[in-house]
């Protein structure tokens, strides 16, 4: 494969098969950075039904609504977060609903990715252990263990994969970002590699 090597992008590609490597590299980063802006989409979803005025209401009956049949360590657990709660059950319904907010900008825009999936990683394993009741009871008929389990590890998956490099600002924020490059995917070109 020859190239101009003034013009192209791919001016350090010589070979067929190299191209051929860096070819199926590329669908799959677009693939990466297509699956984290979907994911942004269903935390828009997730984020805008916690700023309705029923949720914000209800905060605490959310929270105490799992509490049946749940062993007593997951009881305490959710007894103590209803408690916490309880001081400004509105403060934190949006403190919720700004959270959700954040983590479904950070996602749609590949921005400030790392700070944006390890908000979003506790984020989940928060609702998982108090909303969702670590997805319990357990008792026969149950089906499966909570979505937001998943979510966390769809977040891990996105933060060892960068995505934020792919299709997001990440790609061009963090050679800016000088020693907080660390918020943002991928690696500062300030670091050299020995």
């Amino acid at each position: 494969m020859t190239t101009n090597s003034t013009t192209s992008p791919l001016r350090l590609v010589s070979t067929t098969a190299t191209s051929r490597r860096l070819a199926s590299m590329n669908w799959r980063e677009t693939g990466i950075g297509a699956l984290r802006i979907v994911f942004g989409l269903v935390w828009v979803i997730d984020a805008w039904l916690k700023w309705q005025p029923d949720f914000q209401k209800n905060f605490v009956s959310y929270l105490a609504g799992v509490l049946d049949g749940q062993p007593a360590p997951a009881h305490a657990w959710i007894n103590f977060w209803i408690h916490v709660v309880q001081v400004d059950p509105l403060l934190f319904a949006k403190l919720a609903a700004l959270g959700e907010t954040a983590v479904a900008i950070g996602l749609i825009f590949g921005i400030f990715s790392n700070i944006t999936m390890i908000s979003g990683f506790f984020l989940s394993l928060m609702i998982w252990s108090t909303a969702e009741g670590f997805g319990g009871p357990y008792m026969p008929g149950s089906t499966d263990i909570g979505t937001a389990i998943i979510y966390a590890i769809a977040f891990v998956g996105l933060f060892l994969t960068s995505s934020g490099l792919y299709l997001g600002i990440d790609r061009w924020l963090t050679p800016r970002l000088g020693r907080l490059s660390i918020l943002a995917s991928g690696r500062s070109h300030s670091h050299k590699v020995s």
